[in-house]
């Protein structure tokens, strides 16, 4: 048949003669792979970087053709992605509500850590919470879900700033109306100077900053297209609650970390 990998190159070992499937299946992602990450290549570029014969190469391509995953470019020779792909793709995204993915990392670190653990999205200038799990150490059941909270007093909220491009957040600094909600409310000065150090390190704290004794620390949380699609925040009453303690960064990172991963989103490490 057209679409079996059968070697034209006697040099090559046959992966169906010999068995080896995987092999054959993992030189199809691959070359998936590669071209989601060149945008379009020629025969003889995808043999090299995938290194196989060029036969092999054009094979792979072919049978991926057929099926509609691939598609030469108006560039003749040259293959990009095909829109057969978003016959696969568009199931995903009703399989991946944030609320229902993020559920059992919230429940996991309301119940490690006993706070209130909140998952917030954006909408316009305010940072919205879309779920919420309880712990047991709470002294009461407030609820947050559903309440706008102002981007720039919450550890959300300030997760959210900082990954705008940096022309997106002037123009939100412009709409925000920056009050001092607490003697802790951080100035715009303030902010712009603690957001970069956001992205480094991979979270946001507040200290008193919303209200007055409640601390919290947040994490983003990746979509597939690697933008910031929602935030996981871990909050407490300040006298028993340390945002910035080693266990609970690493723990609340961890937690942003898992939900991007559950979400399609990229690893820490192929994030610029």
């Amino acid at each position: 048949m057209g679409n079996t990998f059968v070697s034209e190159d006697p040099n090559e070992p046959d992966e169906t003669r010999s068995g080896n499937g995987v092999q054959a299946v993992e030189r199809v992602v691959r070359a998936l792979e590669i071209l989601a990450k060149e945008g379009s290549a020629a025969v003889g570029d995808m043999a090299e970087w995938m290194g196989v014969h060029k036969s092999t190469a054009s094979r792979i391509l072919g049978a991926l053709e057929t099926h509609g995953f691939v598609q030469q470019s108006s560039r003749r020779g040259k293959y990009q992605l095909g829109v057969g792909l978003l016959r696969v793709a568009s199931s995903i995204p009703r399989r991946l509500s944030l609320v229902h993915t993020a559920r059992p990392v919230l429940e996991d670190l309301a119940q490690q850590f006993g706070e209130t653990v909140n998952l917030a999205v954006r909408r316009d200038v305010y940072a919205v919470n879309v779920d919420q799990a309880m712990g047991s150490a709470n002294l009461a059941t407030y609820d947050w879900i559903g309440n706008l909270t102002p981007l720039y007093a919450t550890s959300s909220g300030k997760v959210f700033l900082a990954y705008l491009h940096s022309s997106d957040r002037e123009e939100l600094f412009h709409q925000i109306e920056l009050k001092s909600l607490t003697p802790h409310t951080h100035s715009r000065q303030q902010l712009e100077k603690e957001l970069p150090d956001i992205v480094q390190k991979g979270f946001a704290t507040t200290h008193g900053e919303l209200e007055d004794g409640l601390n919290a620390i947040a994490a983003p949380v990746f979509g597939h297209m690697g933008d910031v699609i929602g935030a996981v925040s871990l909050s407490g009453p300040a006298f028993r609650f340390e945002p910035e303690d080693d266990v609970v960064v690493k723990a609340v990172v961890s937690a942003g970390e898992e939900i991007t991963e559950r979400m399609g989103g990229p690893a820490s490490h192929d994030r610029s």
